[in-house]
């Protein structure tokens, strides 16, 4: 089953997106601006390039391992530098035709080389929910190998110099130069923030590159960057922040019987649901208990939730919510919000009626018994993994975002 993944606009793209106007001569650089101004977000020692400018030199650690430099090109008509990341649903989709771009022009005399900007210090936990990996520099080696890259990638998160050189306000941005590099198209892949190529309309990179080839002026040198912003290392504090807020949030817990689990099990929502079944006393509950947290609060941002489920004596309640309280396990504001909506409460539960026989029927028949349990609930009741016994972490994460896809799509609701 491929579930969709759906996006609030409204609140994660003010969040986690930069767009950037096409003409730079609209923005006011870094800071926050006065009223009435537009700001870009770039830093206030970051420079915004403008056609015609030369390249920037840049000397950064690729994933193979070697240094590069901007000499290194020097052989190639032209020159694609494209700042993308790991995480990024914006920058997976540009993937998929920046992918055969680059293959299609190698021939012909196009190079591309793709830097991240991002400091992981600066990213949080709930914008990677699109991705298995962070944008660390070996997750980029895992994470371009998945995406098959055609082309160098290389790391400039520790110190973000080349990313301020340039000017990146989000993954993907594209810079074009031509063989004397100099700057010839700045902006975007193309129009589309979506995997399906029959969603672009306006091929705009690759417009520029055909024209720049037959020795033509390019008719349109200048996109729209839309993505992810840029990740300074600035914004560390801002995960700091948001990091305190989530521990600070209170932790609901109520009484379930089996009646309620069959409900849960049904899973009548748009969300896919992992339900875990646990005790305080459980050792392996305990351990695997921080995953199943970090990883609710990654998919914050999506069609996601998790519920557990405490086997504890309900006259422990007091020790549950305890137990639960030191470990933060919080819905997410959108969630609260959409739990409310839907007449629902709280995602954590005391089991409070006598038969555990009842139990497993009402969650999952081939659950032997022992704790913890773990299934995975697609919208509709189906069961699309489960696990006995304590999880691991990556393995659930994998499996999860399997089912939710690391890309937007279009005709998405909230």
């Amino acid at each position: 089953m491929k579930h969709p993944a759906h996006v609030i606009l409204a609140a994660f793209l003010a969040a986690a997106l930069t767009l950037s106007a096409a003409d730079p001569s609209t923005k006011k650089k870094g800071g926050t601006g006065v009223k009435g101004e537009i700001t870009d977000g770039l830093p206030p020692d970051a420079k915004r390039l403008s056609l015609g400018d030369q390249a920037p030199d840049f000397k950064l650690l690729g994933i193979d391992g070697k240094t590069h430099t901007l000499a290194d090109y020097r052989a190639s008509k032209l020159l694609m530098v494209v700042f993308l990341s790991n995480h990024c649903p914006y920058s997976h989709a540009s993937e998929t035709r920046l992918n055969p771009l680059a293959k299609e022009f190698k021939s012909k005399g196009l190079d591309v080389v793709a830097i991240n900007p991002n400091s992981p210090e600066g990213v949080r936990i709930d914008e990677l929910g699109y991705s298995k990996y962070n944008d660390s520099y070996e997750e980029m080696k895992l994470y371009a190998r998945d995406a098959g890259f055609p082309f160098p990638y290389l790391y400039d998160g520790d110190t973000q110099v080349t990313a301020k050189a340039y000017g990146c306000l989000a993954t993907p941005h594209v810079f074009i130069f031509d063989q004397e590099r100099k700057l010839r198209y700045v902006g975007r892949v193309d129009d589309s923030r979506f995997e399906d190529l029959a969603s672009v309309t306006s091929h705009d990179a690759r417009n520029a590159i055909v024209e720049l080839l037959a020795g033509k002026p390019v008719t349109t040198p200048k996109t729209t960057v839309m993505g992810c912003s840029t990740k300074w290392n600035t914004k560390r504090d801002d995960v700091a922040k948001a990091d305190a807020k989530w521990k600070a949030e209170p932790v609901d817990l109520e009484t379930i019987t089996a009646e309620g689990v069959a409900k849960l099990a049904k899973n009548d929502s748009n969300r896919l649901r992992v339900i875990n079944v646990w005790a305080t006393w459980c050792a392996p509950c305990v351990a695997e208990f921080p995953g199943l947290v970090s990883l609710s609060r990654r998919l914050s941002n999506r069609d996601f939730e998790l519920v557990t489920i405490s086997m504890d004596d309900p006259k422990q309640q007091p020790q549950v919510k305890k137990f639960l309280e030191n470990q933060h396990v919080v819905p997410s504001a959108r969630l609260k919000r959409l739990l409310v909506a839907e007449g629902r409460g709280a995602l954590n539960f005391l089991y409070k009626d006598a038969s555990t026989d009842a139990l497993v029927k009402a969650l999952d028949p081939e659950w032997p018994g022992p704790l913890p349990h773990t299934v995975v609930i697609a919208p509709g009741g189906k069961i699309v993994y489960r696990h006995n016994g304590q999880v691991d972490p990556e393995v659930l994460k994998n499996e999860v975002l399997k089912h939710l896809g690391a890309f937007y799509t279009p005709g998405e609701k909230r």
